[in-house]
């Protein structure tokens, strides 16, 4: 049975060296494994301090025993842990999750080989390339392809013997010149196999080196008084110059570089990879990584840079990253860019990841819109620090015009969606002239005195429109009702967004593309919708009463059909006599027609 001393005793024999460490349950099944660059100091933290993640809180109570391996170097330590995980799939490590088939480009392993694009890679010798994330750039890539070199397409088994045994016969494709005829021997093996040699350059982006020995090829053939050979040759360098033109997004000096975009909510980790050659994207990748614990992002980064290295086939000598990390990948150059062309190339790779992200929101929403309800509202809480889970949220807005009309509005967020049965107005009843403080405390006080006195719930977050101001009136009804400890509350301030807590004069600036201030604006813009309406409405019955009511001898049933008739007081000021008259008889037309026309006069 495990005991604490045991554990300790466990932590305090190792070493202070770079290695992986794995963490065992009661049953001998290892559920964890993680690196560190001095084992002893990054072991001895899961058991020092308090676990802000309950996830991570869990695995220790789990921990039952320990084990380590000791290596040479931080580099080591990282391949092995990323062997290890793919190996064992620990309970609690970072697991990669991926159901999607991405597309590749194959060079198929044959006589007179064959290059298309596949969602399969079988492993009988044939070469692949990506996977690509955009069927759309594979296509691109083929097109260049097919127009450069005269391909085979067909299945046929070119073997030497079955050419020579004048087996096949040539096909459509030949005779319309998309293909020079292997089967019959119309093009020789090694001229075919040189293409394939440049096609191999282009799939890695080397288009520079084939444009350039095309160019000398051109130059050779127009020596030769060969102008047709030469003219062809012209048309396949101004085919690669327009595809270049439309690919290359930065300097085409930027080559042999990968490029990591982050993106994050509170269950997984989102990367995008760009393969970068002479300025252009040559790969792409995005990948969702489910955090089982709270890694940090630096060790989760880490983990996918080898994870895409190996996946994408990729030994490129530079990488561009979005925050530093611990761990050097041997033989690279890590870059981290603030400016110029490779911090173009990392906000597009940002901007990858950010929208993989949103892509995977919407698929769970679609899915399961109640894990999706879930992930907003932990997000939520987790980034405001809340005591609860934010399944009930209010939010108060105050709208006035020049001070006429003073009306608030609740509205109430339940599982993150809006509940609209449960919106509600309120007329100011305490407050006299534009006062929005008072109003604001009057509102929130009269809305949880009601909801105390009928022993309903409390929502677990209230947000005020407004900043330190309104937020404090709201405050000071919270404490009147002596709910300021039961309930959490902060205020939304327009210009800046800045989140307001209660006794903190410096506010919380969330980022512009989080989840948590998404719903935040949300709630307070429909807050803000609901409260205008109501206070537009109350504006317009006023006008029509105080206009028609002071009509002797017209009462409200006829100011009712009038204004359903003809909608607004403009309308029937314009109405001739008859027209009123077919409403509502001649005797109350008059009156309505003399008061508006003698006012006019």
């Amino acid at each position: 049975m495990k005991t604490e001393k045991s554990i300790e005793l466990n932590v305090q024999s190792l070493p202070q060296s770079p290695g992986i460490y794995k963490y065992l349950d009661k049953n001998g099944k290892i559920i964890y494994v993680g690196k560190a660059k001095n084992l002893k100091k990054r072991v001895s933290s899961y058991f020092i301090k308090n676990h802000s993640s309950y996830k991570t809180s869990i695995l220790v109570k789990n921990i039952h025993s320990i084990e380590y391996i000791v290596v040479e170097t931080e580099n080591d330590a990282l391949l092995l842990e990323n062997t290890l995980i793919k190996e064992l799939q620990p309970k609690y490590n970072v697991m990669l999750k991926d159901d999607k088939t991405y597309p590749w480009l194959c060079i198929k392993n044959e006589n007179f080989p064959r290059v298309f694009y596949t969602r399969q890679k079988i492993n009988d010798g044939s070469e692949y390339f990506g996977p690509f994330t955009s069927v759309y750039m594979i296509k691109t890539l083929l097109s260049l392809i097919r127009q450069l070199y005269s391909l085979r397409t067909c299945p046929l088994n070119l073997s030497s013997e079955n050419i020579k045994s004048g087996k096949y016969k040539v096909c459509l494709e030949y005779h319309i010149g998309n293909c020079l005829a292997p089967c019959i021997s119309q093009i020789d093996e090694d001229r075919y196999n040189s293409w394939i040699s440049d096609i191999r350059k282009i799939f890695n982006g080397d288009l520079h080196l084939i444009q350039q020995y095309l160019i000398e090829l051109m130059k050779s053939n127009a020596k030769e008084l060969k102008f047709e050979e030469a003219s062809k040759i012209k048309a396949k360098i101004d085919i690669i110059e327009n595809y270049r033109s439309k690919s290359t997004i930065v300097d085409t000096n930027i080559s042999d570089t990968e490029v990591y975009g982050f993106a994050k909510d509170i269950n997984s980790v989102y990367i995008n990879y760009l393969r970068i050659q002479n300025g252009s994207v040559t790969g792409a990748h995005s990948i969702e990584l489910k955090k089982k614990i709270d890694e940090n992002d630096e060790d989760i980064l880490s983990y996918a840079i080898f994870e895409l290295r190996e996946l994408m086939k990729s030994a490129a000598k530079y990488i561009i990253l979005p925050f530093k990390i611990e761990y050097h990948i041997i033989n690279t150059t890590t870059v981290y860019s603030k400016k110029g062309d490779k911090f173009k190339l990392l906000q597009l790779a940002q901007r990858n990841a950010h929208f993989f992200m949103l892509e995977r929101h919407k698929q769970i929403e679609q899915k399961n819109p109640e894990k999706h309800a879930l992930r907003k509202m932990e997000t939520l809480k987790k980034d405001l620090n809340l005591s609860s889970l934010p399944e009930h949220i209010e939010c108060f807005d105050n709208s006035n015009i020049q001070g006429t009309n003073p009306v608030a509005a609740c509205v109430v967020f339940k599982m993150a969606r809006p509940s609209k049965s449960d919106y509600r107005h309120y007329h100011i009843k305490t407050v006299t002239g534009p006062d929005d403080f008072a109003s604001m405390t009057e509102v929130v006080y009269r809305r949880y005195k009601r909801l105390i006195d009928e022993n309903e719930n409390l929502p677990q977050l209230i947000i005020i429109d407004g900043g330190k101001g309104q937020l404090s009136a709201a405050i000071k009804a919270l404490e009147q009702l002596n709910i300021s400890e039961k309930v959490s509350i902060i205020g939304i301030a327009k210009r800046l967004e800045e989140i307001y807590f209660p006794g903190d004069n410096v506010p919380l600036y969330l980022d512009k593309n989080s989840e948590s201030l998404k719903l935040i604006q949300q709630i307070r813009d429909e807050t803000h919708r609901f409260g205008i309406k109501f206070h537009r409405d109350k504006r317009s019955s006023e006008f029509i009463n105080s206009e028609l009511n002071i009509i002797k001898g017209i009462g409200s049933k006829t100011i009712e059909e009038l204004i359903s008739r003809y909608k607004s007081v403009a309308n029937i000021k314009n109405l001739s006599l008859e027209d009123i008259s077919q409403s509502i008889g001649n005797s109350k037309a008059k009156l309505i027609f003399d008061y508006f026309h003698k006012k006019k006069g």
